[in-house]
């Protein structure tokens, strides 16, 4: 079976973690401290502050932003929950624009839209599948409107706009190391900021409200949103790898694509000029995707559905509303193939004729 996904560890990882055990201070510490560093300069950004997994950095960004009780934050309904969770968790509420069709990131215009009909206090941008957003438009929206830019780049480790690396161009940023993603800690979560007061307030919300050196100095209420030492370890390891990774996977999609991009009914991923898609997913659409999907489990090709419902469509949030027909439509065509970086090219070559063969002639009849 080639799978969806594949995290790799090797020697290196195991070493980082046994040095941390061997040490003693397996929580919150110095291992920590050398993982938000690398991290922060990895991506160009002046502040990083490590957390337990990527819900948490979304919660910590808004935290630390000074997003609550009364504020309403624009974002996608075409993500995945923790995108939208993170917004009530500090007790504001989202409001759900339309995506791009093309991309299926969030629609500049329909942001917009969003953000005058609703004053809104700030726009959460998801840079989905690791394709960047529009941070020209978003950035121009946000300065117009004199609202906060938050971005969820839980997918998009390695990816750049106008060779700038995503994570930096909002006053936050918030990245996921869960197992599948680009890279890993095995749960962790990494907030980026340039503002040293964002930076603060989120580190100390991320800490039970500390601040400064005295442990039990507590001036706000906080979390304990903190990563281990073992977890930093990992991380410090895998991003050393990270850029290999990445080109691995594009290496993965060029070849899929050249291979799929003239399939009839068959819609492939697209990169808009200056954007580096770091690959977290390559995502097709088609009008059968559940025929797709069910013909190339049976030929050893895993697949997945990013995501089958929109957020506003949960049973967590009845009573939201959202006109977005082109995130809908999305959801019930979209399919995600095999692109991680441990593929040989002959199995890409393999998940390429595996999808021309299902949806060939017989299987496009509806």
């Amino acid at each position: 079976m080639i799978n969806i996904a594949n995290p790799t560890f090797d020697v290196a990882e195991q070493e980082a973690v046994q040095e941390v055990l061997e040490g003693g201070m397996v929580a919150d510490g110095p291992k920590v401290r050398e993982f938000e560093s690398a991290f922060a300069t990895y991506c160009g950004s002046d502040h990083a502050v490590a957390t337990a997994n990527g819900t948490a950095a979304l919660q910590v960004a808004l935290e630390g932003l000074g997003i609550g009780d009364g504020d309403t934050v624009v974002t996608t309904p075409f993500s995945f929950v923790a995108s939208a969770n993170a917004i009530r968790l500090v007790g504001a509420e989202p409001v759900f624009a339309d995506i791009d069709p093309a991309t299926y990131n969030l629609d500049p215009e329909s942001a917009r839209e969003a953000v005058r009909a609703t004053d809104a206090d700030a726009i959460l941008v998801v840079h989905l599948y690791g394709l960047p957003a529009d941070m020209d438009a978003f950035r121009a929206i946000a300065n117009e409107a004199d609202v906060h830019l938050i971005e969820d780049a839980a997918q998009a480790h390695g990816a750049s706009y106008g060779g700038q690396s995503i994570g930096t161009f909002g006053d936050a940023a918030a990245f996921s190391f869960y197992p599948t993603k680009n890279m890993t800690t095995g749960e962790g979560g990494m907030v980026l900021t340039d503002d040293p007061a964002v930076a603060d307030r989120g580190a100390s919300f991320a800490n039970h409200g500390r601040t400064g050196d005295d442990v039990y100095a507590h001036k706000r209420v906080g979390h304990n949103l903190r990563m281990t030492s073992i977890a930093a370890a990992i991380g410090t390891v895998q991003l050393e790898q990270l850029e290999q990774w990445v080109r691995a996977r594009r290496r993965h999609a060029r070849r899929l694509t050249d291979r799929l991009e003239d399939v009839p009914g068959l819609t492939v991923p697209s990169e808009p000029a200056g954007a580096r898609h770091s690959y977290h997913q390559y995502t097709v659409r088609t009008e059968n995707r559940d025929q797709l999907r069910e013909r190339l489990d049976e030929v050893g090709v895993g697949t997945g559905v990013y995501y089958p419902t929109l957020i506003p469509h949960l049973e967590a949030y009845d009573g939201y509303e959202a006109d977005t027909p082109v995130a809908s439509r999305a959801a019930d065509t979209v399919l995600s193939l095999p692109v991680h970086p441990g593929l040989s090219a002959a199995e890409v070559d393999h998940v390429a004729t595996a999808v021309r063969e299902a949806v060939g002639p017989a299987s496009r009849v509806s």
